[in-house]
């Protein structure tokens, strides 16, 4: 009968359609339940690591570094491993030992951040620091930070004062240099390597470099660059999960361009090969550094984050300073934030603007303390019991000041 077949049809079709409508119910529930379970789940966090160990390297932009650290110690309230009594180096140029810490045998091994200058000795410095805390360097081109030895430590190394340049002392750096006086001829040579712990007059055997690179490799979780600052500072950041004003920064402890002497080509050479150790080093970590920044950032990204972080400190710098760049040491209006003077070297400093509120005056003030202002200060929080450090210059905060801390200061 054809009235009955169509009347079937008919009812298959609505059967079919219910049961596909339905199908699609089920489905979109079965999808929007697990969407809203997904939302549910918390992204993976990413907690900033307080327990930090910052191998502070001569002339490699360390200073700047220090203050970033002091900066992040107090903004979290954390424990500074400073050098004990009137030191401002954790022991430097002797091999480090616990005890060069202020209060280490009270507080022992409940230290967040160490950063002061020390010849790297992993033993003890795990004495001091955490079992789960972060170590990280910083290194320079071996070129560059010769010539910038030669200017900061003229007057301090015999190898340096018997020469008149830094060109004429790498036509024949054996003539100048005694192996025997290393406490004072280390800036002369592999610096770098010696602040690691290592002997800067060791023989450059490729057996022996390659055990060190991969003992530092293991002592290490990450080695900067100075050469490139500001993608340093975004590694770390990234590595650490610091906010980008944990980073921001004025460079510090740097000199005016008229000290710099120009190298020859030959003198460029030449400290490849007087400087071997630290040729090595500079080069095998300047790639694990760009392979690092491939492997978790990416160069596009690296770049924005780059213009972030100048963009920010362009804008604390219009924010905080009247001549918008540093100064040198004769133009310095208030003497607490003069740095340490050495060498022929003319090392630059800041000043504030006038007119500033006590929250961002504080804020302002802590970019640009000089080094050895800073550890004092820091002694003086940490240890009000102990004589202060004397820096010989006035003091940039009052004990006051420092008891109440200024509205809005970390």
């Amino acid at each position: 009968n054809p009235q009955k077949l169509f009347s079937f049809s008919r009812h298959a079709r609505c059967l079919i359609i219910f049961i596909f409508c339905l199908g699609l119910s089920c489905l979109s529930g079965f999808f929007h339940m697990k969407s809203k379970k997904e939302l549910l789940i918390p992204p993976t966090p990413c907690h900033a690591k307080t327990n930090v160990m910052f191998l502070k390297t001569h002339k490699t932009a360390s200073s700047t570094v220090l203050n970033i650290m002091f900066r992040f110690a107090e903004r979290y309230n954390l424990t500074v491993a400073l050098p004990a009594d009137q030191l401002f180096h954790l022991g430097y140029p002797r091999t480090f030992v616990a005890h060069f810490v202020e209060g280490f045998e009270t507080i022992g091994q409940n230290y967040n951040i160490m950063c002061n200058h020390l010849r790297f000795n992993p033993l003890e410095v795990k004495k001091v620091m955490a079992a789960n805390t972060f170590y990280f360097s910083i290194l320079r081109n071996p070129i560059s930070l010769l010539e910038s030895s030669y200017i900061y430590y003229k007057d301090y190394v015999p190898a340096f004062r018997s020469s008149k340049n830094v060109n004429e002392f790498l036509e024949s750096p054996t003539r100048y240099y005694e192996p025997a006086d290393y406490r004072r001829n280390i800036y002369a040579r592999n610096i770098m390597w010696f602040d690691f712990g290592y002997d800067n007059n060791a023989k450059d055997d490729t057996n022996y470099t390659q055990a060190v690179l991969e003992e530092i490799e293991r002592n290490f979780h990450l080695i900067l660059i100075a050469d490139y600052f500001d993608e340093s500072m975004i590694l770390l950041k990234r590595t650490l999960c610091w906010d980008l004003d944990d980073v921001i920064y004025f460079k510090l402890n740097s000199r005016s361009q008229d000290t710099i002497q120009t190298l020859t080509p030959e003198s460029e050479e030449q400290i490849k090969a007087w400087c071997s150790l630290d040729w090595k080093l500079y080069l095998h970590f300047n790639q694990s550094f760009w392979r690092r920044i491939e492997e978790t950032i990416g160069l596009e990204v690296l770049e924005r984050e780059v213009d972030h972080l100048r963009a920010r400190q362009k804008e604390l710098m219009e924010t905080c300073l009247s001549e918008q760049e540093a100064v040198r040491k004769d133009h310095i209006r208030n003497k607490a934030l003069l740095p340490f003077q050495s060498g022929a070297a003319d090392i630059l400093g800041y000043n504030l603007k006038q007119d500033l509120d006590n929250a961002t005056l504080r804020t302002c003030q802590k970019m640009v303390i000089p080094e050895l202002q800073y550890t004092s200060y820091l002694y003086a929080v940490q240890h009000p019991h102990k004589k202060r450090k004397d820096v010989g210059l006035p003091l940039l905060w009052t004990s006051l000041q420092e008891k109440m801390q200024l509205p809005g200061s970390n």
